[in-house]
């Protein structure tokens, strides 16, 4: 994983399997190259739940963050009226609007920034399911 994820996207990816001995069962490659590709065909299905689960999540957290802003402007604004002309009810207004800034931090968080290494990830997953695969042995490859 670490090596193809430090190649660049564009180049081509394959999988030499160096093995000891001389050959073996005439389709062990074929089932190498089948277990590999299910392998990593599985793994970008994981990531790409992972990412509709976190899509889910920023959903979920966007309307929470909206109906507690929303909250903490409509006690705000209540607070500075019951207590007009003192400092402490601005005081209070200012930090729960403040507080209902802070919920709505973790919806852009997800949208902005979060999915993009969980998609690449997929991506990857998908490039190293499709490479090639051969088994190379002291009598010659596979």
């Amino acid at each position: 994983m670490g090596w193809a994820r430090e190649v660049s996207r564009n180049a081509p990816l394959a999988l030499s399997v160096h093995l000891d001995r001389t050959e073996g069962l005439r389709e062990e490659a074929a089932l190498l190259r089948k277990s590999i590709k299910e392998f990593f065909s599985n793994r970008a299905l994981v990531s790409r739940r992972k990412l509709r689960h976190l899509f889910r999540v920023g959903r979920t957290s966007l309307i929470v963050g909206l109906a507690f802003l929303a909250a903490c402007v409509v006690a705000g604004d209540l607070i500075a009226k019951a207590m007009s002309g003192n400092r402490l009810g601005e005081i209070l207004r200012e930090s729960l609007l403040i507080g209902g800034w802070v919920a709505m931090w973790r919806p852009p968080e997800i949208f902005l920034y979060n999915w993009w290494p969980i998609r690449d990830e997929a991506r990857l997953y998908d490039r190293l399911g499709a490479m090639p695969v051969w088994i190379a042995c002291p009598s010659g490859q596979r």
